[in-house]
């Protein structure tokens, strides 16, 4: 087990650098050891396991590698913060960098520590697009890690989230990379709300990433299912797309192919678009569940 463990990561050795220190150091079956992730944020370590306990060999080796460690029950229906499991604890906030950028990190914050590490090459690519006099919207946006990767180029961004604390989480973000918040703009509430209130408004976005939870009901009970209304979303966000804007639709639901997910999305478009799909990032080596279409 620890030749397999640490093989794993130093396959993943090159994505390491000054300039990153986010990553997926252990995934699971695609690296021979099934139901277990290893993670690192700027040399702090979470496991994250379908069961309840970790093997004694596992926990051996972790306690050897001497980092503050947290251990994280991958459970749907339980969504409780990480437990402390071994070295030096970690109890408040902290950053990390990833591609240069500083994302702030919570093992306190609940089942979601503050960034998505299996988007980091889809935020490198908005960050490579953007560029000053071009607008971003993000949507679903959690703590604004796409907006901070498009601010840090240059454009203007609007977040929008249902949650207050994650639009401040998302302010303290662009303060962690000497952005004003001030300069953009911020928006809590529904996203089919919002995208409606800017059609009227005439108000049009360069582009526009939708990154939905895969089953959410709204205040007044309405359902919203990726596998059946993801393409009404995507129409409506290019109702306010710029006439040379893309749009990155994205989608973590695993029972959906990615020929399904372009389908659909592309049926309910208004206008044609090219289709371009991207891959998971390297260190992402289990199933590829996330499915990444990027549209112009």
């Amino acid at each position: 087990m620890r030749r397999l463990l640490e093989s794993a990561i130093a396959k993943r050795s090159p994505i390491l650098t000054g300039d990153t220190n986010a990553i997926r150091l252990i995934d699971a079956a695609g690296d021979g050891i099934p139901n277990l992730i290893l993670e690192s944020f700027a040399g702090r370590e979470l496991v994250s396991t379908t069961a309840g306990t970790i093997p004694r060999d596992v926990v051996d080796w972790l306690r050897q590698r001497g980092n503050s460690c947290y251990h994280k029950r991958l459970d749907q229906h339980q969504k409780q913060s990480p437990a402390h499991l071994s070295g030096p604890e970690t109890t408040e906030p902290f950053l990390i960098r990833e591609n240069g950028i500083n994302y702030e990190i919570s093992f306190q914050s609940g089942y979601s520590q503050g960034i998505f590490l299996d988007q980091r090459d889809n935020r490198a690519e908005i960050r490579r697009r953007m560029h000053p006099g071009l607008r971003l919207l993000n949507t679903f946006a959690y703590t604004g890690a796409f907006s901070v990767a498009a601010a840090t180029a240059g454009a203007e961004t609007t977040t929008l989230d249902l949650s207050q604390p994650y639009l401040d989480w998302t302010k303290r973000n662009f303060s962690h990379n000497n952005l004003d918040p001030a300069d953009h703009h911020f928006c809590k509430g529904d996203t089919f709300h919002w995208l409606k209130r800017f059609a009227k408004q005439r108000r049009t976005f360069d582009a526009i990433v939708l990154d939905p939870p895969t089953f959410s009901r709204d205040e007044k009970g309405r359902v919203f299912r990726v596998e059946k209304h993801y393409g009404d979303l995507a129409a409506l966000a290019a109702s306010v797309l710029a006439p040379d804007g893309f749009l990155l639709c994205c989608t973590n639901f695993r029972r959906i192919s990615p020929r399904e997910f372009e389908h659909q999305i592309l049926s309910a478009l208004p206008r044609p678009m090219k289709p371009t799909h991207s891959p998971m990032p390297a260190d992402f080596t289990d199933t590829p569940y996330l499915k990444s279409l990027w549209l112009h």
